[in-house]
């Protein structure tokens, strides 16, 4: 039996529908993250499982019990919020046990608690000081200490390290995860980050228009997308307009005046004939010399990144981008001529129909 249960669950504000008959199913111990775009009702849907926001319809169901209106504080949940929402005036070790003295835990019980839980976010040492004096990666940490202290059996994140900056926000991401290991509680995170949820859930949830378009494991999200909207919300992508024609003996991809014979195992066996929409990444494209490849295409714009180049090209299917690794090598320039390959099974077809869906 799932540990956590979210059955038709829906939340609509007058004539406006935040969460549209959503069905979640989250398993103990399990690592979750709600992704998408602002307004797409992933924050409203922690709120529900939280009971700070009240379901319309639909029931919420944690280890077999009905907790769809239960009082908050009765839900027995940590909570992480952006802001952190830490009392200035009180210290690390007091802001760590205040959730303990709510709970009436005997002093001694909390004293070891505390402890233990700015041991788990390395912060023992800064029990003593107060909000203020902390950098906003301690701030978070302690914010995630008085969240695991009172050992809650669903941990909630709602965008928690949002308020850090690129470098120290990359840190705490694998630090998050370390931890909810060690500590084994079930955990839900929200973010529209998608590096952040790829890199640290054990499955991710896309949320499109208060609908979950596509729930699975990162790197199967990122390599087999269920829509061209996924495609590009959930890493780069480019994205093509095509005709399939199939038959028994293969299926031939056209692409305006290129056609390609494409693997039969590498398309869906319900696609049929017709218009479909074609993405493909942009790091599984190769640049060749001008006279080979699959097709031939124009170095447009050049964007160092690090560790890697990302260009821009036109092709005679269109404009495309293709990312190259940073080998210390001089870069292509633009005006350059240049040859495009891609394995083909790397192409993933979809119904143009697909590209309507919610806004």
């Amino acid at each position: 039996m799932s540990f956590l249960k979210l059955e038709n669950i829906g939340k609509r504000y007058g004539v406006f529908t935040a969460v549209d008959s959503l069905n979640l199913t989250i398993e103990q111990g399990e690592f979750i993250s709600l992704l998408g775009p602002s307004g797409c009702g992933k924050t409203t849907t922690l709120q529900m499982i939280a009971g700070l926001t009240d379901p319309s319809i639909g029931q919420i169901v944690l280890d077999g019990r009905d907790i769809t209106h239960t009082r908050p504080n009765h839900r027995g949940l940590g909570i992480v919020f952006q802001s952190y929402a830490l009392f200035p005036h009180m210290t690390v070790a007091a802001n760590v046990s205040f959730g303990l003295e709510m709970r009436k835990v005997p002093q001694p019980e909390r004293d070891k608690r505390v402890q233990h839980a700015l041991s788990l976010v390395h912060l023992d040492h800064l029990a003593h000081r107060y909000p203020r004096e902390l950098s906003g990666g301690q701030r978070q940490r302690v914010a995630l200490a008085r969240a695991l202290v009172i050992e809650p059996p669903v941990l909630l994140l709602d965008e928690p390290l949002s308020n850090l900056d690129a470098k120290l926000r990359e840190e705490m991401q694998f630090e998050l995860r370390q931890i909810q290991r060690k500590v084994g509680t079930t955990t839900i995170m929200v973010t529209h980050d998608q590096a952040e949820a790829l890199s640290i859930s054990d499955r991710v949830v896309v949320m499109e228009a208060g609908r979950i378009t596509q729930v699975d494991a990162p790197f199967r999200m990122y390599e087999h997308p269920s829509t061209p909207f996924i495609s590009t919300f959930v890493g780069k992508a480019n994205v093509l307009q095509g005709q399939l024609s199939r038959s028994s003996s293969g299926a031939t991809l056209a692409l305006g005046d290129l056609r390609l014979v494409l693997p039969q195992h590498s398309i869906d066996p319900n696609l049929g004939n017709g218009a479909v929409q074609v993405t493909l990444r942009p790091e599984k494209l190769e640049l060749t010399a001008a006279d080979q490849g699959i097709l031939s295409g124009r170095i447009l714009e050049q964007f160092f990144l690090g560790s890697q180049w990302l260009y821009r090209l036109e092709s005679v299917v269109g404009e495309l981008i293709i990312t190259r690794p940073n080998k210390g090598e001089a870069p292509l320039r633009e005006g350059d001529q240049v040859g495009i390959s891609w394995p083909l099974e790397m192409m993933r077809l979809m119904p143009a129909a697909a590209a309507g869906g919610a806004a």
